[in-house]
C-alpha cells in the first residue's frame, strides 16, 4: 500500500517531497489511512479538523479522537467548530452544500495564512464512482463523466487510485484506530443513497458495474485531453476579451459545429445553466439588445457579436460637481478647472487611459452641476447639428454602441440642460 501510494504520487506529480501539506481529517478510516501513509513516508504534514456540530456527542467524540491522534504522532492540528444548521438556515442552502462551502472556505483560509502548498483530501475510487453517477443523473458532459481528478489546483486527492475495501483492509491489518460516522447510514444524503441503495441494485444485474465505471473514468480522462486540445483551438477564434467582457462573433459561431457545445463551453463559467442553452442559441438571430441573464452575467445580442458582460453592480448614479476640483465616478475621473476668468475646462480621464476635454463659458453654468447616468427621455443639442435637438437614445443608437456600452454613458448637466455626453459630444448651447 505504501509503495503504490508513493508511486501514484510520483507518476501523477501530485506534490514534491518538500511541500507543506494540509490534510483534511474527519477521523474516519479514509482520512486516518491518508494521514498514516503520509506520516510513514515522512511528508511534511499538518491536520485540519472541522466540527460541523451536526451529530451531537458523536461530533465531539470525533474532534477528541483527532486531537489525540495529532498529539500521539506529534502532527500540528488546526480545528474549528461551526453551527452548520444555523449557517444553512441563514444561507437558505442544504446541509450538504453548506458544510462543503464552510469547510473549503476554511481550508483556503488556512492555506493562505500558514503557507501550505497543498490540501489533501481522502477521496478514493469509490467516491469517484458515486460522483460520476450523480453527475450522470443530474446531466453532464465529458468533464462530469471523467469524475474527480487527482489534482485540481492546490487540491490533491492522492487515494483515487484505490478502492474503499482495500483502505479498510489495510487499516485493520495495520491496527489503525478510527471513528465511524453514523450519518453515513442516513439515506437522505445523496451520496449515501447512491452508495447504499442505487449501486448495490445495479450490481445485481451488472456485477462488474463498479470496475466498468472506473474503466470509463480512465477512458474519459484521456478523451478529455484530446477534447480540450480541439476545444482550445476553436475558442481562440471565438473568444475576444475586451476589458471585463467577452465578445463572440455571431457569423463565425453560426458556421461552426457543434455550436451548441462551443457556446456552452464559453458561458458555463459565468453562472449560466444548461437549461438556458436554447434561449442562448436564439440570441444568434435575435434583435440587437436582447439578452439572457445568469446570476452574475448577461449574454447580449449586439448585431454581429454576442457580448458576455457582468451584471451592473450597485454604484453611484449621481455626483454633484460643486466647483473646481477632481471628481471620481465609475468610469474614471472628471476634472473641472478655470482657464481664465470667463472660460473653464472640463476634462474626462477614462479608466482606459483616454483623455477627453471640452471648453465652456463659466457664466453659462449654474452650480452645482450634475454628473449622472443617462436615462430614457434625455435629449440635447449635439454640436455640429445646426442647433437641432436629438434624443440621447437615438444618438447612442447611431453610434452603434452595445447594450453594455450604453449603460456606461454618463452626462453632465446644468439646470436640467445636458452640457456634455461625457466622452462623446458637447451640447451646442454651451
Amino acid at each position: 500500500m505504501e509503495e503504490e501510494f508513493k508511486k501514484h504520487i510520483e507518476e501523477e506529480k501530485l506534490f514534491k517531497p518538500t511541500d507543506r501539506l494540509l490534510i483534511a481529517i474527519s477521523g474516519g478510516v479514509d482520512s486516518v489511512v491518508l494521514t498514516e501513509l503520509c506520516h510513514r513516508l515522512g511528508y511534511n504534514i499538518a491536520l485540519a479538523h472541522f466540527n460541523f456540530q451536526l451529530r451531537g456527542e458523536e461530533s465531539d467524540r470525533d474532534e477528541a479522537f483527532v486531537k489525540e491522534l495529532a498529539a500521539k504522532k506529534n502532527i500540528p492540528l488546526h480545528h474549528i467548530r461551526f453551527d452548520t444548521n444555523q449557517e444553512a438556515r441563514n444561507a437558505g442552502t442544504s446541509i450538504e452544500e453548506t458544510a462543503r462551502h464552510l469547510r473549503y472556505a476554511w481550508f483556503d483560509q488556512l492555506i493562505k495564512e500558514h503557507g501550505y502548498d497543498r490540501l489533501l483530501t481522502a477521496h478514493h475510487a469509490d467516491d469517484n464512482i458515486e460522483t460520476v453517477l450523480m453527475h450522470l443523473f443530474r446531466g453532464t458532459g465529458i468533464r462530469g463523466l471523467r469524475g474527480m481528478l487527482p489534482e485540481k489546483g492546490h487540491h490533491i486527492r492522492p487515494l483515487l487510485f484505490t478502492r474503499r475495501t482495500r483502505i479498510e483492509a489495510w487499516a485493520r491489518l495495520e491496527g489503525l484506530d478510527f471513528v465511524e460516522d453514523s450519518s453515513n447510514k442516513e439515506l437522505e444524503f445523496t451520496r449515501n443513497y447512491f452508495r447504499k441503495e442505487l449501486i448495490p441494485s445495479i450490481q445485481k444485474k451488472f456485477p462488474a458495474a463498479e470496475e466498468n465505471i472506473l474503466d470509463t473514468i480512465h477512458h474519459m480522462r484521456e478523451a478529455e485531453m484530446l477534447y480540450k486540445k480541439a476545444l482550445d483551438k476553436q475558442l481562440k477564434r471565438l473568444v475576444h476579451i475586451k476589458g471585463n467582457e467577452v465578445h463572440i462573433p455571431v457569423l463565425l459561431l453560426k458556421k461552426l459545429e457543434p455550436r451548441r457545445l462551443l457556446l456552452w463551453e464559453i458561458v458555463q463559467h459565468y453562472g449560466f445553466h444548461s437549461a438556458q442553452l436554447p434561449d442562448l442559441l436564439h440570441l444568434l438571430d435575435a434583435e440587437p439588445g436582447k439578452y439572457v441573464a445568469s446570476s452574475t452575467h448577461r449574454l447580449i445580442q449586439h448585431r454581429q457579436w454576442l457580448v458576455l458582460a457582468p451584471l451592473a453592480g450597485e454604484q453611484a448614479q449621481t455626483i454633484l460637481v460643486e466647483g473646481p476640483g477632481s471628481y471620481d465616478f465609475p468610469l474614471g475621473k472628471l476634472e473641472w478647472q478655470w482657464i481664465n476668468e470667463e472660460d473653464c475646462s472640463i476634462i474626462y480621464f477614462a479608466q482606459a487611459g483616454d483623455k477627453h476635454e471640452i471648453h465652456v463659458q463659466g457664466k453659462e453654468l449654474s452650480f452645482p452641476l450634475l454628473l449622472r447616468t443617462w436615462k430614457t427621455g434625455d435629449y440635447f443639442y449635439p454640436e455640429g447639428m445646426q442647433g437641432k435637438k436629438k434624443k440621447l437614445a437615438r444618438f447612442l443608437i447611431d453610434l452603434k454602441l452595445s447594450k453594455t456600452e450604453k449603460e456606461k454613458v454618463w452626462v453632465l448637466e446644468s439646470e436640467k440642460k445636458i452640457i456634455w455626453v461625457v466622452g462623446f459630444r458637447k451640447d451646442s448651447r454651451f
